[in-house]
């Protein structure tokens, strides 16, 4: 559990890729059964302090759900580790809407409106939401968020998270699905590293693929572990800069759109 914000590593998804290699002098504190390790508390203790902290999370997350829902609108909670290509990606969705169904953007960062700024630059609507020692949205965020936003029936909303491959990964916003985007700059084994992220996501994004001529990535090994963690995750290779696959992502916003908000994300529904 983290002692800043509270966020945790879910250890209900049951992905343990662990195994004896040999290095019997590692050391590992994500073992126990909460998970995690935090000094001077008892399993037990982290164990409650997490159920009551997503408890609550989850009632404002099924309010966001609930306007959404009222409003016709679909919503992306977007997830990666910094540099991942997240921020240029959504610009050039949004430059490729180009008005034809509404668009909106939540912003979140520990800090500046950069991001925002270069959103707004696209004439969609931007909301920043800046975290302070936060590392992640948290549905109470988003709620706020959601009224200084012009929500349109029939429309998205792009929710970008905090840079960040752990944090968000227990916390529901209200989203109807959930994208976690992988640059090629990354590595192959991020799925296995990192698995709660890739473990709650509907989409991955190979992102930068106009690279993969000056990087040792194999496409086929990064998609086998995301596989290998989330069997029916879909994937999509893209390049924001040369445009290579944007065609096939503005087909699955069209078609979650076509969807609305009445797709409810399946780790959303316990």
């Amino acid at each position: 559990m983290c002692t800043v914000c509270g966020c945790h590593q879910d250890h209900k998804h049951g992905h343990d890729h662990r195994r004896d290699d040999g290095h019997g002098s590692d050391v590992h504190f994500g073992q126990g059964e909460a998970g995690t390790t935090v000094p001077g508390m008892s399993q037990t203790r982290l164990i409650q302090l997490e159920t009551d902290i997503l408890a609550k999370n989850r009632s404002y997350a099924d309010r966001n759900r609930t306007l959404l829902a009222e409003q016709g609108v679909a919503a992306l909670n977007l997830v990666s580790s910094p540099g991942s290509g997240k921020t240029a990606l959504l610009v050039e969705t949004l430059k490729r809407i180009g008005g034809a169904f509404p668009a909106a953007v939540i912003e979140g960062d520990q800090q500046t409106s950069n991001d925002a700024d270069r959103i707004r630059a696209t004439g969609a609507p931007a909301i920043q939401v800046n975290t302070g020692k936060g590392c992640h949205l948290d549905a109470h965020m988003v709620g706020h968020a959601l009224h200084k936003l012009p929500l349109e029936e029939g429309g998205i909303l792009f929710i970008e998270n905090v840079g960040n491959l752990v944090c968000p990964s227990g916390f529901d916003l209200g989203e109807t699905a959930r994208v976690v985007i992988l640059s090629v700059t990354e590595g192959e084994d991020k799925p296995l590293k990192y698995p709660d992220i890739f473990a709650g996501s509907d989409l991955l994004i190979l992102n930068k693929t106009d690279l993969l001529p000056h990087l040792d990535f194999c496409v086929g090994t990064a998609v086998g572990n995301a596989r290998r963690i989330n069997p029916r995750i879909q994937v999509l290779q893209v390049s924001a800069r040369t445009g290579q696959g944007l065609d096939g992502w503005l087909d699955w916003l069209d078609s979650l759109r076509a969807e609305g908000a009445q797709v409810i994300r399946p780790g959303t529904r316990t």
